[in-house]
């Protein structure tokens, strides 16, 4: 890519991620509905409650994004880095007000986390772009499933 095309993808990873994660802009979300916007009225209790029959809580969902996040730029630092994928799923259940609210600043942490790495990136070959595509849709994606579940607990 040049130097303009570079930036020119920097700066729309920067504005899916945003609106993904904290400030919806129109693009492909509706008005208050990226990941912060989300949760900022979901009670422990409510993050507590599992998202399906089998599946994890809503805590749980919340934090393996935050881990998929932090796991991406540990693993960029350490191309041999290898993560745990089942520990979140096998050990966030039912969470405090105060383990929610750490959740929620720990997603804050690693999403800040992200645009350091992508601020750092001096060139967007192949396997970047890549990468910077799966942390956009892997993101949305469990937003997806986040913002189902709240529905039908509104049911």
């Amino acid at each position: 890519m040049s130097t303009m095309q570079s930036e020119h993808f920097t700066q729309a990873l920067y504005t899916l991620l945003s609106e993904t994660l904290d400030k919806v802009q129109g693009y492909y979300l509706d008005k208050n509905t990226s990941l912060f916007e989300t949760l900022q009225d979901i009670t422990a209790e409510k993050a507590s409650i599992p998202v399906g029959g089998q599946c994890a809580s809503l805590a749980a969902q919340v934090k393996h994004v935050a881990f998929y996040l932090d796991v991406t730029v540990k693993s960029v630092h350490d191309p041999n880095y290898r993560a745990d994928w089942g520990e979140i799923w096998r050990t966030v259940e039912r969470v405090t007000p105060e383990e929610w609210q750490a959740i929620q600043d720990e997603l804050r942490a690693s999403y800040q986390r992200i645009l350091l790495l992508i601020e750092s990136t001096p060139a967007w070959g192949e396997d970047e772009i890549g990468g910077a595509i799966a942390i956009v849709a892997h993101t949305a994606y469990h937003l997806g499933e986040i913002r189902q579940a709240l529905c039908t607990l509104r049911g």
